[in-house]
């Protein structure tokens, strides 16, 4: 079943956040899902650590020499594999963008941003040309956007990479307060209190909008009917 890699070499892109998000609404949608955290501060990792009722596998042991091997492993038996990668172009990175069936770019408003997704778009060209004959599909994602408009670096940000025909996701993942309240209280966005998190149905509506377009990118790898 697909594997979705989310790598950008500059940390702080919201590669956790974005992985995260993802996973556990899918999830809650009743698919089966592994995150393998391979970032050194494991975030993710930690979240499981809490009190989550989500059933939701993650893996923390990733290294160099076994994340192709755990990749392929639970892609066997899930539903959906994530893998949230390090803030670096190393090679666990690149190992784990060959075993990937879309790779997911978190690119926050900025230029820097910007400049590091770009290195993660060549890291994917490089491991594309060692692979011979494979394609590998990718994603940029804007992340921590505004939900109600959008600022006029973030539609220069738009402009330039429309202009270089990269690929975009349609849905960003706005700044939401619930998406830091589930690493903090280490619950999923549906275990949330609405009445401690402000705009919490704002949050898993745009959850939820983006895991469809990630499905629809996906299918027939996947389907919604497979969600059922």
């Amino acid at each position: 079943m697909p594997v979705i890699v989310v790598a950008n070499p500059k940390g702080g892109a919201g590669k956790s956040t974005t992985t995260l998000v993802l996973a556990q609404t899918l999830a809650q949608l009743g698919a089966s899902v592994t995150i393998i955290d391979a970032d050194p501060n494991r975030p993710i990792v930690e979240w499981r650590g809490g009190e989550s009722a989500l059933d939701l596998t993650v893996i923390g042991d990733a290294t160099e020499s076994s994340i192709i091997k755990q990749i392929r492993e639970q892609r066997t038996h899930q539903q959906f594999v994530f893998v949230d990668l390090e803030g670096t172009a190393s090679r666990l990175v690149s190992r784990a963008i060959t075993q990937a069936d879309l790779v997911l770019i978190p690119l926050q408003a900025s230029g820097v941003d910007a400049r590091q997704a770009s290195r993660a778009v060549a890291l994917i060209h490089e491991e594309e040309e060692a692979l011979g004959d494979r394609v590998i599909p990718f994603r940029v994602l804007l992340t921590r956007t505004s939900p109600i408009i959008s600022t006029r670096i973030e539609k220069e940000i738009v402009g330039a990479l429309v202009a270089v025909k990269l690929p975009l996701m349609q849905t960003r993942l706005n700044e939401r307060q619930a998406y830091k309240a589930i690493f903090v209280r280490r619950l999923a966005l549906h275990e949330l209190d609405p009445a401690r998190v402000n705009g919490l149905p704002e949050a898993l509506a745009n959850a939820q909008h983006l895991a469809d377009e990630l499905v629809d990118i996906l299918s027939p790898q996947t389907t919604q009917a497979e969600l059922a």
